[in-house]
């Protein structure tokens, strides 16, 4: 098991007002599956951490411990194009200097 994640799933869930049958669907598992990943009883894929830290906003980091704070950010990329992405990345590199 993962320590802490049941309940930052369940913090998460809360935070964005879903319920688990919502994130089951989004995921494409059962309401269940999703149950055992907050009760500790099931422990995610890499597959459905990754769906999950895209569908909550978050790093990975953050779900699997290896950070306390959630204090990276999260942007959706989802309709752009590489070129796009890529467009994006020089900017933000270029920002920080």
């Amino acid at each position: 098991m993962i320590k802490d994640l049941p309940e930052k799933l369940k913090a998460l869930r809360a935070k964005h007002n879903l319920s688990q049958k919502d994130v089951a669907r989004k995921l494409n598992v059962s309401s269940s599956i999703i149950s055992g990943y907050e009760t500790g009883e099931r422990t995610p894929s890499t597959e459905n951490i990754l769906a999950l830290s895209r569908l909550y906003h978050c790093s990975t980091d953050f779900l699997l411990g290896n950070n306390t704070q959630n204090s990276s950010v999260v942007l959706n990329t989802d309709g752009l194009s590489d070129e796009q992405i890529h467009a994006l990345l020089i900017l933000i590199e270029t920002m920080k200097a």
